[in-house]
């Protein structure tokens, strides 16, 4: 068995970056030289994955068309004599299949991925959050690892997790409970508890934005009541699955150098891009030599 389909949730309104995100998405806000879900898409390539599934809403269209062949734009630069500026446009031939569904109404992350449930209909599939980037320009191979888990160990949700630095941090994420320790960065995933106090907080590990499902997630989504922020929470779902089957979810600690990018306010969107400027072959020099003189150091 394979699992070679993702669903990437790409509609969210991106409040928290206004207004930055008043007309364009947050997934297409720019980190370095390419916007972030592109770094996503190509993760995921390069993990395995050969079918991806957006799932969109209202003002997300430049998505679609960013991942289109633009045969305008290629005929334009090679009339043009700019041929070497061809190469950055090398992605849209990954080899993946697109397809793109709408989620008509902000209901959260789990309505989102509930939303996936036509298209995935049997079969295993990952989940990867279309505003988070996993290591310097998207070089993780965290999820390979998460589809081998899930499939040696017949497990029906595996999670990826990052150690926070702080423990004040944990009321912003879905933290795990975990386990038993089966052996190096995996773990037994008992519960996930979403923004919990740090004094109610189980562990400093927090979700890292990449989840393997079997279809069963679908049964307790649809079980699933609006919780916080009105929302169907996606962490709510796993935290049902998990109790009724205890045993079969798993989670993997991410490993130093892929750390989680969370584009999702402006603190982690400038750490970003500076990081992924700072990494640019072409670049990246002289930008380190500018913040110096700018800093005095």
């Amino acid at each position: 068995m394979t699992i070679d389909f993702a669903v990437v949730p790409v509609a969210g309104l991106g409040t928290r970056l206004l207004p930055a995100t008043k007309s364009q998405p947050k997934e297409m806000l720019p980190v370095g030289r390419k916007p972030v879900v592109q770094y996503v898409i190509e993760e995921l390539a390069r993990n395995g994955v050969k079918r991806v599934l957006f799932i969109t809403g209202h003002g997300k269209e430049s998505i679609e068309d960013f991942f289109d062949v633009d045969q305008e734009l290629i005929e334009f630069l090679r009339t043009r004599g700019k041929e070497d500026q061809l190469a950055a446009l090398e992605f849209e031939r990954n080899d993946i299949e697109y397809a793109y569904t709408r989620q008509r109404e902000q209901l959260g992350l789990g309505d989102a991925v509930r939303c996936a449930e036509p298209f995935v209909r049997n079969e295993p599939f990952v989940v990867a959050l279309g505003d988070s980037i996993l290591g310097l320009h998207g070089q993780s191979k965290a999820v390979e690892r998460m589809v081998q888990i899930c499939i040696e160990r017949d497990a029906e949700v595996v999670v990826a997790f990052e150690e926070l630095e702080s423990l004040d941090e944990v009321v912003h994420y879905g933290i795990a409970q975990p386990g038993k320790n089966l052996g190096g960065d995996l773990f037994e995933l008992v519960d996930v508890v979403e923004k919990p106090s740090p004094s109610e907080a189980p562990s400093q590990l927090a979700v890292a934005s990449r989840y393997v499902f079997r279809p069963s997630i679908f049964e307790y989504l649809k079980k699933t009541e609006r919780g916080k922020g009105n929302e169907i929470q996606l962490t709510d779902a796993m935290r049902k699955l998990l109790a009724d089957r205890p045993g079969t979810g798993i989670g993997l600690k991410l490993p130093k150098g892929e750390e989680r990018y969370d584009i999702g306010n402006f603190p982690s969107y400038f750490k970003a891009f500076t990081d992924f400027a700072l990494a640019d072959e072409e670049h990246g020099a002289a930008y380190r030599s500018y913040l110096k003189s700018l800093l005095g150091n």
